[in-house]
Parts: C-alpha cells; structure tokens; sequence
C-alpha cells in the first residue's frame, strides 16, 4: 500500500491494525483492558502471586467498566458462567441475566449514569471496590419521571475472584441517598 507524500499515516496505528487482525477477539480485548476504569487508590496483599493478583485486579475493573458504561461485554468478561449475587435485592434474576437487567433498569432512570472506583483492596481471593456513582435522573424509577436532578451515591462490592472471574458478590449501596436526591423519599 502506498501512502501519498502529503498524508501522514502513523506506522504504530497500521501495525496495530494488522496485529487485531491477526490475532482476533483476544487482541482486541486486551487491548479494550487498557481503557478500563482503574482504582483511584489500590491496596494489595504482598503475598499474592503476581499472576492472581493481576487476574483478580483485572476482574473488578472490567465490571466497574460495565457499570460505568453499561457495555454487557464488560460483564460477562469480569463474571464467571456461575456467579452468584449474595445479596440480591427481591425480585432480581440470579447470575449475570439479573445484573444485565439491573443495569438496563438503572440506565432507564440515570442514563448518564457513571461510576468511579475510589479505591480497591485485593487480599486472597477477594476483591473490596468503594464505588462512587453519579449521573442525572431523567428517566423513569419507581414509577416517576426524573427532573434532572443531580444522582451520586456510593456502593461497596466485595467480589471472591477465581481463575480470574468474578464467582461471587456481596454489595451494599447507598439507596436511601439515591432515592432521596430523586425525591422519591424525603429527607
């Protein structure tokens, strides 16, 4: 292929192409990894061997990802074929069908919806994300329209990571704020 004396094609960007090409979807995903929401501060047990480490840390950002963006590519990246949510709240589907509609429900109501990670601790198998959410509500919850009122309230995840998948959830989020500042509760 030849490129004209007047444009400039940067050699990196066609290399990387024909790399993705050639490698496929994992290309692809590793280097989708690189835009991924990072800690703002990340503690880690020394003694993990690097590899699960990196795994586990891997894991909980591609699902942070997933909330911030509601990609479900995101999720089913980070969670394994048999998660389980232990603590669901009533009435959500098990496994990663019940996360998908939870955030297909939310982004309804907060489609500009966000969410940061604060900080992570990774110990054994077990990751702790401190999560910040925030976003404009807009849509529909509960039965009422949003007006746009600002939307930011925390969430803490404790994920038991294996073979480099999230298998297990624990959460608790910050409702009441979220449902006061939609003034759907007062305060």
């Amino acid at each position: 292929m030849r490129v004209p004396a007047h444009r400039s094609f940067p050699i990196t960007a066609l290399l990387s192409f024909f790399l993705i090409l050639a490698l496929g979807t994992s290309a692809r995903v590793q280097a989708a990894d690189l835009d991924l929401i990072a800690a703002g501060s990340l503690a880690v047990d020394k003694s993990l061997p690097v590899s699960q480490r990196d795994a586990q840390i891997l894991a909980a950002r591609r699902y942070a990802s997933f909330w911030n963006t509601g990609d479900a590519e995101f999720a089913r990246q980070a969670l394994d074929p048999d998660f389980v949510d232990r603590t669901p709240p009533a009435g959500r589907l098990p496994g990663l069908p019940g996360v998908l509609a939870a955030s297909t429900a939310f982004r309804s109501a907060v489609p500009d919806l966000r969410c940061e990670v604060t900080q992570m601790i990774v110990a054994g198998d077990r990751v702790v994300s401190h999560l910040r959410f925030s976003g404009h509500f807009t849509g529909t919850l509960m039965g009422r329209q949003g007006q746009g009122q600002p939307i930011q309230f925390i969430a803490t995840d404790i994920y038991r990571v294996k073979n480099g998948r999230i298998v297990e959830n624990w959460h608790l989020e910050d409702n009441l704020s979220l449902l006061q500042q939609a003034g759907l509760v007062s305060q």
